[in-house]
């Protein structure tokens, strides 16, 4: 299976930015996480969505110690390998040593930096420069399939 354009996943993330952070939501302009803004270029992309996500706490499946998200994307997305990157990845990031990977985000570049788009916690959607510490935390890296689900 082939992977739709990265520019086109970078070009539907940016319209996304200035979404405001909500907890669960998923429309541009009025609120997102991050799971939401994945979903919403899938939408932007794709069509409907494959599947609807369950509710879910701000703590996951930490407590379960349950890798939910990770398995949801592989299910959905197609799994690249964690090296390099390019725009328009998936990127799947644990953002505490010995927590389950919980953020989304999608590579992208400012100039000659490397940046992702992703919902910031209690803000909103941003741009921001995938730095060392970002870049440490992914553990995992996707791209959006071509063609229906």
């Amino acid at each position: 299976m082939t992977a739709i354009d990265g520019q086109r996943v970078v070009a539907a993330a940016r319209a996304w930015i200035g979404t405001p952070y909500r907890h669960q939501a998923s429309v541009r302009g009025v609120g997102t996480d991050c799971l939401g803004l994945l979903r919403g270029i899938w939408r932007d992309l794709k069509g409907a969505e494959p599947d609807l996500p369950p509710a879910y706490s701000r703590d996951w499946s930490e407590p379960q110690g349950d890798e939910m998200l990770w398995r949801a994307a592989g299910q959905h997305l197609l799994a690249k390998p964690i090296s390099g990157q390019a725009p328009g990845d998936i990127l799947l990031f644990r953002m505490r040593a010995g927590s389950v990977a919980k953020h989304l985000g999608v590579a992208a570049e400012l100039g000659a930096g490397a940046s992702f788009i992703h919902a910031y916690c209690d803000h909103a959607v941003v741009e921001s420069p995938l730095s060392l510490p970002w870049r440490r935390r992914i553990v995992a890296r996707f791209a959006l399939p071509e063609g229906d689900y």
